[in-house]
């Protein structure tokens, strides 16, 4: 038992110090930074230790900014894009011709490049002086007159951005849905359709128990995706994602390492670690939450 335990070890060893040096040393070296106050990365000299760094990062406006953008791109994409994935995936399922066709062609915005898609998205929602864009084109079929979604108010802006990143994160989930309706066990339908159950029941009963794991783990993916949006809102709105006034954390901490604002080390780990901690207690959440409702067979 000890020799297996040694080998054990040993084949764990690599994983280990891959991500003892590339995610547990990285995180604690953030976590001294964000800690060192009037850090100066010419001289790598500092005046004090304490919380000043955090204070600053809360009371700053562009942050506080940011973390209302991503709350509600998190709160509004998570549940959306999952829902949609699955409504999609269930259609899917129920499909036998022509399926595998289907498939790609969802699966095809995946594999195509973020700001190119970004870039199409840009053309369809902008009003310029010369076009009002093929979305306010639609629109204005209902009568509702043109709106600038890139450059407008913050409403508009926001639900680009929204519709982008459903966009963007659908073909995944309906692909990791779709397998896991294809493996749930058909003798549970069998006997349910002899039983005469109706398909809401079967739905609830059955289609969701069986395939929560997955759920769950799209949440949880979900979550932390949304919570790590930049490129995304570059693609739209630029790089000057303050001016916008629709930048995000992680938007916000590469302001503060290299953007108009660089040089600040010790402010951009503090947000950085912020970041760290809102995850980490949703995930935590999650977790608890799962003990419930989550069925592992």
């Amino acid at each position: 038992m000890e020799q297996h335990n040694k080998k054990a070890w040993l084949y764990m060893l690599p994983a280990a110090l891959f991500l003892g040096l590339f995610l547990v040393y990285p995180l604690i070296d953030v976590l001294i930074y964000s800690l060192e106050e009037g850090y100066n990365f010419a001289s790598q000299t500092y005046w004090g230790v304490g919380g000043y760094n955090y204070s600053y990062v809360l009371h700053d406006p562009y942050f506080l900014q940011a973390l209302k953008n991503t709350f509600l791109l998190v709160i509004i994409t998570v549940p959306v894009s999952t829902g949609l994935a699955l409504v999609i995936a269930l259609g899917l399922s129920s499909i036998q011709k022509l399926r595998e066709a289907y498939q790609t062609i969802f699966f095809l915005p995946y594999v195509t490049n973020t700001l190119a898609v970004g870039l199409v998205f840009m053309i369809l929602f902008q009003k310029t002086p010369y076009t009002d864009g093929l979305v306010n084109r639609i629109l204005g079929w209902f009568g509702v007159a043109p709106i600038d979604f890139i450059q407008g108010p913050y409403w508009a802006k926001m639900l680009t951005l929204c519709v982008y990143t459903v966009w963007v994160v659908l073909p995944f989930k309906i692909l990791i849905l779709t397998s896991a309706l294809a493996s749930v066990d058909q003798s549970y339908y069998n006997a349910a359709k002899v039983d005469g159950t109706s398909k809401a029941r079967i739905f609830t009963r059955i289609t969701l128990p069986m395939i929560s794991p997955t759920m769950f783990y799209l949440v949880i993916t979900g979550f932390i995706g949304a919570f790590k949006a930049y490129s995304d809102v570059v693609a739209l709105f630029g790089t000057d994602l303050n001016a916008a006034g629709m930048n995000t954390i992680v938007g916000y901490v590469y302001d503060m390492l290299y953007g108009t604002a660089g040089g600040y080390p010790s402010y951009a780990s503090a947000a950085a670690m912020i970041l760290f901690a809102i995850v980490l207690t949703i995930t935590c959440v999650n977790l608890l939450v799962s003990r419930k409702h989550v069925h592992y067979e």
